[in-house]
């Protein structure tokens, strides 16, 4: 039986270490500086204690889960669930623990009161007191390491599902807009276009001396046709589908060669709203220009060019509709942890604590909004009579970041 040990605390540990001479201390430090990542770090803890004792064959090092109710082996297989077998036992009470056949022994990792590893070690016979005694102080210099590097894991996990909510709220949101679509496209897209039909037909069914009547039919299909293209646009505005089959740059482009088609003030046709009213297509449209840096379509997630786009679509619609403005600059820049959307007009600008439109401050707040579920923010910035910018920064993952979450 191996005798009780009195853990030597963490000085004491490295006076003990120390005493097993210059090349265990260089092992101890090479491993400590590596990227402290588990498993990664808890492998090589288990490697260290096999190269550094006398007669132990192997090593496993179990880390106690997010929840705190199993323990996971460094190098895969089962979770042993807390409580259970040597293993369990030792992470449950907190104290060394020998295996029934004496060939082995399972030493806990302290953080505070609690045990948040358990190295296991298994040796061809009995296993020798200074063995353990070693294996124990090595627990003890590795426990702040591995407790960092279980902080750091839990961060990143919470990253990850901060992100994978992210995604998931942008599918749902663009999911609801593709059913929306759809339902506008078969219901209402077919009744005005049933309607037309039908005030064509009536108007050719007038009688030449009913002028009035025939007046007023056309001022009829002219606000039928205005309905018709309205709702062709919001159909497009709900899902473009360019967005799928192109990426963001080329919807964008068409983003952009659309508003560069709209009247300002936002009318997509040349009927008149009201008889006697001015056709706005009368206004010329904007001078639209978008400029793309970086690659963008292999790295940003669809979900982040989902929202970018939509970012850009409220602010070009918001220019169409209260701006003024007779050019708007689209930039879209991406620097390598992060992606820049900026739209700048030209227009009558406004004070932002004299925002009088409802639909305009929920236009703000909805672009706010999106950027912030991905953790990004947008600032907006204007003055009257010098125009508005708009500008959406979002936080994109790196190539490393990526790899840690699959």
């Amino acid at each position: 039986m191996t005798p009780a040990l009195r853990r030597p605390g963490p000085l004491g540990a490295l006076e003990l270490l120390a005493g097993h001479g210059r090349d265990l201390l260089v092992r101890i430090v090479t491993v400590a500086c590596s990227d402290r990542v588990l498993p990664d770090m808890a492998d090589e803890l288990a490697g260290l204690v096999v190269r550094s004792a006398r007669e132990l064959a192997f090593c496993d090092v179990y880390l106690l889960d997010g929840d705190e109710r199993a323990l996971r082996r460094s190098g895969g297989g089962p979770s042993v669930p807390l409580g259970e077998g040597d293993v369990g036992w030792v992470a449950a009470h907190g104290r060394l623990r020998e295996h029934a056949d004496g060939r082995g022994v399972a030493i806990p990792v302290h953080s505070g009161r609690t045990t948040i590893a358990v190295v296991d070690v298994r040796s061809a016979r009995e296993c020798r007191p200074e063995d353990v005694v070693l294996v124990t102080a090595l627990a003890d210099m590795f426990a702040p390491i591995l407790c960092s590097c279980r902080r750091l894991r839990a961060a990143e996990e919470r990253e990850r599902a901060a992100e994978r909510f992210a995604e998931r709220a942008v599918e749902v949101q663009e999911a609801e807009r593709s059913r929306l679509s759809r339902e506008i496209h078969d219901g209402i897209a077919q009744r005005l276009a049933g309607l037309g039909f039908h005030l064509s037909a009536a108007e050719g069914a007038l009688p030449d001396h009913h002028p009035e009547a025939r007046e007023q039919i056309g001022h009829a299909r002219g606000l039928c046709e205005l309905a018709a293209a309205e709702t062709r646009a919001a159909i497009g505005g709900l899902r473009p589908p360019v967005l799928d089959d192109l990426g963001l740059s080329a919807a964008l482009a068409t983003l952009a060669r659309e508003a560069a088609g709209t009247p300002r003030g936002g009318r997509t046709s040349a009927a008149p709203a009201h008889p006697g009213s001015s056709p706005a297509s009368s206004r010329p449209g904007l001078d639209v220009t978008v400029a793309v840096s970086g690659e963008l379509e292999d790295a940003l997630p669809d979900h982040v060019q989902t929202a970018l786009y939509r970012i850009a679509q409220e602010a070009v619609g918001n220019c169409l509709r209260h701006a003024s403005a007779s050019y708007v600059d689209l930039l879209l820049e991406h620097d390598r942890d992060r992606v820049r959307l900026k739209v700048r007009d030209d227009g009558v600008g406004f004070q932002r604590d004299r925002v009088s439109s409802r639909t305009e401050s929920y236009g703000l707040r909805g672009m706010a909004e999106r950027a912030e579920l991905l953790g990004g923010r947008v600032t907006v910035s204007s003055r009257p009579g010098v125009g508005t910018t708009v500008e959406a920064v979002i936080p994109v993952p790196g190539p490393k970041t990526a790899e840690r979450g699959r």
